[in-house]
């Protein structure tokens, strides 16, 4: 496309709306133009992910219509748009992981003579592939499986970079990705736009849409409620206009003072990957794990829930009435999930859907299934109780639903983090294990949630939050620790980090000394996928 062409409309949504039980989206109305990138933001539940997926053909739309180069525009499938060259990213990866990275980038086009894919040719195109987000590292032989969730977020971007894209919609694309990676898509952003392709960003991260976008588009309860140029727009309008209420800040908040130890680990390890951490977590406040992806913070989390087996080391559970010695202690760790949650512990998983979320279940069943003694007698379930307890959850919560009965996939993300926190809320544990708790989350819904964990630390409990956003763990956190090639290798109280020392720390290496290069290269995740978890006893 010629560059004075590159202002032209590209895609044109005129008064689209979408039904269900009521209307999710109505009367939406936005001009995509060639060349630029459209923020488009709003609280889970405006409608944002509806509205990409009409556009994608993944949603028929009730009303209105859709006009792509100055065309009628009616994909039927997601595999129609594509043939028009409109891509999604979506939020939820779409990968065969039983496939390689190879076969998953070209699944719709693999390089074939008489019926035999050419595996030298099907490399060397992903190669291409893979170098445009600066992934060189991966070998597309390996198995998607075998990757990070982050680096199965590239893949997955990568996958939708075509030559003939005219309009890509990037759904939450850097929610699972390092400071590095997104680095390299949005470089990858700025040469689309100079081929004139047309962008829709949806992202909850707003620092990120000032950065990249050229306009925002706001969506509130499934209507358009402002357009304009992004340029100046502070944060706090955007969050006004998204959320229709103020938002408080927890930037500068005094440190919480710190109980007793509840839960302690001493040399705890599992190969490799976590090695010889020891780590104390108290009443009363919210401890920090930060790192890079591969750094071992997933893999901490999930030793000290029980959903893998340490090979040394032990774990203390501490009963802050009885003193410092331990009321129970376990070598290599708790053998189940099951014995962690029995001693008062609690998971929220990175990966809600696959690993947290019961989804063709109701809210009402999700909530509640961590606990079913408090809502049974004698082996048979008390269903008034169970409804009465999924009621005051949701309120307390504020989970947007149309009922208790509505099965959580059919919920926004953030809604859907939500009913996780429920499910932990309901069984009254002691210690709460947190990684990436807002991912894909909302301003809103993330206000939410950090009031929980408020309550939570006032009640007592004691947290530990993984996350890759290290302004979130500044704002919400005690202490932050950081980890780097499986080693907790610093500690910071309240007052004494900055963003700079924790990220020195994080491309340290094992003892804590800057690592040769790390400021370029970050540490890789190699590890396998882990297998899902249940969050259930």
């Amino acid at each position: 496309m010629a560059d004075n062409d590159r202002s032209a409309p590209v895609l044109s949504l005129s008064a689209l709306g979408k039904d269900y039980a009521a209307p999710v989206l109505d009367d939406v109305s936005i001009v995509l133009n060639a060349g630029e990138v459209l923020a488009l933001t709003g609280e889970n539940g405006a409608g944002k992910s509806t509205l990409s997926k009409i556009v994608c053909g993944l949603v028929q739309p009730t009303r209105g219509q859709m006009l792509l180069d100055g065309k009628p525009f009616q994909p039927a499938s997601r595999r129609d748009a594509e043939r028009l060259g409109v891509r999604m990213v979506m939020q939820e990866l779409g990968l065969v992981t039983t496939l390689s990275v190879a076969e998953n980038l070209l699944l719709d086009r693999l390089p074939n003579k008489t019926g035999w894919i050419r595996k030298a040719k099907l490399h060397e195109l992903a190669a291409r592939q893979l170098a445009k987000i600066g992934m060189e590292n991966i070998d597309p032989a390996t198995p998607v499986a075998r990757l990070g969730i982050g680096q199965q977020q590239m893949v997955e971007i990568a996958r939708n970079l075509q030559d003939d894209t005219r309009v890509l919609v990037l759904d939450e694309p850097t929610a699972m990705l390092t400071p590095r990676e997104t680095s390299h898509l949005f470089e990858q952003i700025e040469l689309l736009k100079a081929r004139g392709v047309a962008i829709v960003y949806v992202s909850h991260r707003l620092e990120e849409l000032q950065r990249i976008a050229d306009r925002v588009a706001v969506l509130r309860d499934g209507k358009l409620v402002d357009v304009r140029a992004m340029a100046g727009v502070r944060e706090s309008e955007l969050v006004q206009r998204m959320v229709g209420r103020a938002v408080h800040e927890h930037e500068g908040r005094a440190r919480r003072v710190a109980g007793p130890v509840l839960l302690s680990a001493r040399g705890l390890g599992r190969a490799q990957m976590v090695r010889d951490v020891d780590i104390d977590l108290r009443a009363g406040e919210i401890m920090g794990l930060a790192g890079l992806v591969g750094s071992g913070r997933t893999e901490l989390v999930r030793l000290l829930f029980g959903a893998d087996r340490a090979d040394r080391g032990e774990i203390s559970l501490h009963d802050p009435k009885s003193g410092a010695e331990p009321v129970q202690r376990v070598r290599k760790g708790w053998r189940s999930p099951m014995q962690a949650i029995r001693a008062g512990i609690g998971l929220v998983t990175e990966d809600r859907k696959s690993q947290g979320l019961l989804l063709t279940q109701s809210i009402r069943v999700n909530a509640t299934l961590s606990d079913l003694g408090a809502i049974s007698h004698a082996g048979w379930l008390q269903r008034a109780k169970e409804r009465s307890i999924a009621r005051q959850l949701v309120e307390l919560l504020r989970i947007r639903s149309r009922s208790i009965e509505q099965p959580v996939a059919t919920l926004s993300g953030g809604n859907q983090q939500k009913v996780v926190f429920a499910r932990w809320l309901h069984r009254e544990c002691k210690v709460l294990l947190l990684d990436e708790p807002t991912r894909g989350v909302d301003v809103g819904a993330r206000a939410d949630l950090y009031a929980e964990l408020d309550r939570m630390t006032d009640a007592g409990k004691a947290l530990l939050m993984v996350s890759s956003d290290l302004r979130e763990l500044m704002a919400m956190c005690d202490r932050i620790g950081v980890m780097s090639a499986g080693k907790l290798v610093a500690v910071f109280e309240r007052g004494e980090w900055s963003e700079q020392s924790l990220l020195a720390a994080a491309f340290s290496d094992a003892t804590g000394r800057p690592a040769a290069a790390s400021s370029t290269t970050p540490v890789p995740d190699s590890n396998p996928a882990q297998p899902a978890t249940a969050e259930t006893p």
